[in-house]
């Protein structure tokens, strides 16, 4: 083991479990509008139901000896000009020499429990498939791992802790894989450490309406060829998240410790803050109440919203480091093919007849197979990184 990584164990402490307790006993629920559903936010029928099961029938000591039978680890890293922080991961390798370094890196309200449903088929070595060393870490302010208390820790800081990870993990060459904040986290990283990240996969829709300009091939393509289904569809589903969903990126992007007041206070608060989210964001996916009641947990922090490196300069054609997408009909943002592609070398591109934004939780084996096809023989990524071909 590197220098300086330790074996990290969930522990909640009894204390905290009975104060849980004690403020969902004490829980008060507002009143419902007739008919609102899920118009409004998360259904009040709902949010009592998962209230009642988290305080009576969740058992979190089961969950967390389950969830200890991970590979956790814990290691400090110092982003220049800030503190150090603990910064919690799963790493699990493969038993093939030469797999493929793979660095998951979650979404918000996700964490890093996603990676669990694809890391054993990745890392897996049977049937011959492209294997990977996975690493998953929780985001520095998320889960288990420490939060800055300086201002200013935005994604250039984010990048560059995660980067300092796999270096400290030997990894000095390797391939991301992400949506949401990951998305953000990953492309960061492939602007500021094109030497070291050689390829990434997402898996939620971002780039910008092509122009003859400065895409001139990729603006022909969109100005003749028809739009998929996928595509024709998604156009109602971007406007209803641009409309509808986008409120809570404004409140915690902008004023992020007044709304901290509330989701730190109540846990019913943070319940039903997530709990649409889950539903809304999602294709149908049959969320457990243990799941929901899970996530909490990973969700008692949460990291403030910064970007000093804007949007604008993320969505412009970046060389060198190969780009995979995975296009899901029910993410909050679905767009053309197009659009898309002028984020830089797209090497592979798939789209899918369901799915979400949480893609590697909601249908992990279509993650697991876009990423083998990606990276295995044969794919747009085969061989990117040095020495390691997964083989």
């Amino acid at each position: 083991m590197s220098s300086g990584i330790q074996p990290y164990t969930i522990s909640i402490p009894e204390s905290q479990i009975r104060e849980l307790n004690d403020r969902l006993d004490l829980a008060k629920f507002p009143d419902e509008l007739d008919d609102a559903q899920w118009d409004l936010g998360a259904p009040l029928n709902d949010v009592q139901r998962l209230t009642k099961h988290w305080r009576h029938d969740f058992n979190w000591r089961k969950t967390e000896q389950k969830l200890n039978e991970l590979p956790h680890f814990v290691t400090s890293i110092q982003a220049e000009g800030y503190e150090n922080l603990k910064i919690h991961f799963l790493h699990k390798k493969s038993n093939r020499k030469d797999a493929i370094p793979l660095l998951f890196v979650h979404g918000w309200p996700g964490n890093f429990l996603e990676a669990t449903k694809i890391f054993d088929s990745l890392t897996s070595v049977e049937n011959g498939q492209v294997s990977f060393d996975v690493v998953a870490p929780s985001l520095p302010n998320y889960g288990f791992s420490e939060g800055s208390k300086k201002r200013g820790f935005a994604m250039e800081q984010y990048a560059e802790t995660l980067h300092k990870l796999m270096l400290r993990l030997g990894y000095t060459q390797y391939v991301t894989q992400g949506g949401d904040w990951g998305w953000f986290v990953t492309r960061t990283i492939s602007k500021l450490y094109p030497q070291h990240c050689k390829a990434t996969h997402f898996n939620m829709d971002v780039g910008q309406a092509p122009s003859f300009l400065k895409n001139p091939l990729l603006a022909a393509e969109a100005a003749l060829k028809p739009l998929s289904e996928r595509e024709q569809q998604g156009i109602t589903r971007t406007e209803w998240f641009d409309k509808e969903g986008f409120g809570y990126n404004l409140l915690q992007s902008t004023k992020p410790q007044t709304l901290g007041y509330g989701l730190t206070d109540s846990p019913v608060a943070i319940l039903a803050w997530i709990y649409e989210k889950l539903h809304d964001w999602t294709d149908n996916y049959p969320w457990t109440d243990d799941e929901v009641c899970t996530i909490y947990y990973e969700m008692d922090r949460q990291g403030p919203w910064g970007e000093r490196l804007t949007r604008a300069q993320l969505k412009s054609w970046l060389p060198g480091v190969k780009i995979g997408y995975s296009h899901f009909p029910r993410d909050i943002h679905v767009l053309p093919s197009t659009w898309t592609r002028t984020l830089g070398n797209v090497v592979f591109e798939k789209d899918h007849s369901s799915g979400g934004h949480f893609a590697a939780w909601e249908c992990p084996m279509d993650i697991v197979a876009d990423v083998r096809e990606m990276f295995g023989k044969g794919g747009g990524a085969y061989a990117v990184v040095e020495g390691k071909t997964g083989y």
